[in-house]
């Protein structure tokens, strides 16, 4: 397989390209490295002779056209994305750049390559990493299909609602083979230190708020991202063409009880010197506008089509996970890290 990965130096995208690598697969990483890009992600990797990468925005076409005709991928995963729900509500208009005119622009120049460039056009496979924030929010029961119809609350999970429909209609008008794959959150080492997980590790260290929105009663659905990962390379290789996939952790926890796990986890590894837990630090704050209540989703369709499994529960992984964290404590230092609206312990735990 060549694997072309947009979006490689992020969370998910460098954890895939690590994974590959790893596996001998010849990869070509380009990320334009925003805020949310970092190349110490793939550093383990980034001599390797099967690795390759270019610093380049998705919405240049004629760049990504010539990066793909002289690539020559058997694969693109497209996960270069605008993802942070309280950026998207601050400024819409990068969510809507990213997220729907780089998606537009990454299937234009994937199926200029597909008609007259590719070696195995019926091989090839563009797929799209989505999320499940596109299908709204849930009251207390059931769980999200790849049937479940959209309805997107924040201006983020908007976006990623109108990529999903732009490669669905490049498979169904022009026959472009994509799949199209949708996740629940995310967690492990190397995420932006913006998100739930690093914010609660990073607050609580040093002695400061966990502000969490509302009551913290909202529930997410939480999955290891090497168990995501896997998700994709089966979709690569199994998936079929037109076809949407649910990757899920089964894991549905409150706002609230994730970050009292993480505290706990932190009391065992690294005990507050006066003693005491750190979910004493915990503090609520207003909730955020249009806050969707639960997500969970049914991943029965990748499980039985794809034989795909996670390995990960969300003890275990969450352990692996702060003790990466507490070992890596350097990741929050750069000042790259925290973006143009800056990050202390006043950016409020809300699960994405």
């Amino acid at each position: 397989m060549r694997a072309l990965v947009t979006g490689g130096a992020g969370f998910i995208g460098s954890a895939l390209v690590r994974r590959l690598v790893s596996e001998s697969v010849e990869v070509f990483n380009i990320d334009k490295l925003t805020y949310a890009g970092d190349l110490r992600t793939v550093a383990d990797v980034a001599a390797a002779p099967n690795y390759q990468f270019l610093q380049a925005d998705i919405c240049d076409g004629a760049l990504m056209s010539s990066a793909i005709r002289d690539f020559r991928p058997t694969a693109i995963i497209h996960l270069a994305a605008e993802s942070h729900v309280d950026r998207s509500i601050d400024a819409p208009a990068d969510f809507l750049r990213t997220n729907v005119m780089g998606v537009w622009t990454m299937l234009d120049a994937a199926l200029a390559y597909v008609k007259h460039d590719a070696p195995d056009p019926d091989a090839f496979r563009f797929v799209l990493i989505s999320t499940d924030e596109v299908y709204g929010s849930l009251g207390a029961d059931g769980r999200f299909s790849e049937t479940s119809a959209y309805a997107p609350n924040s201006p983020y999970a908007a976006s990623k609602a109108s990529a999903d429909h732009l490669a669905r209609a490049w498979h169904k008008t022009y026959g472009l083979p994509a799949i199209i794959t949708n996740c629940s959150n995310n967690y492990g080492p190397f995420q932006h230190p913006e998100k739930l997980i690093p914010t609660v590790i990073r607050a609580a260290l040093a002695e400061q708020p966990i502000p969490i929105y509302g009551t913290g009663a909202n529930v997410r659905d939480w999955i290891f991202v090497d168990d995501h990962v896997q998700g994709l390379i089966d979709a690569i290789a199994r998936g079929h063409a037109g076809e949407k996939y649910n990757f899920g952790g089964d894991a549905e926890t409150s706002n609230l009880e994730m970050v009292r796990m993480i505290c706990a986890h932190l009391d065992a590894l690294a005990p507050r010197r006066g003693g005491g837990s750190y979910a004493e630090l915990i503090a609520f704050v207003p909730d955020r506008p249009g806050h969707d209540f639960r997500y969970a989703v049914d991943s029965a369709k990748a499980e039985r089509e794809l034989g795909w499994t996670r390995r990960e529960t969300l003890q275990t992984g969450l352990s692996n996970t702060v003790r990466w964290y507490l070992d890596n404590g350097d990741w929050f230092l750069p000042e790259k890290n925290f973006g143009r609206q800056g990050l202390s312990s006043s950016m409020v735990v809300q699960g994405r």
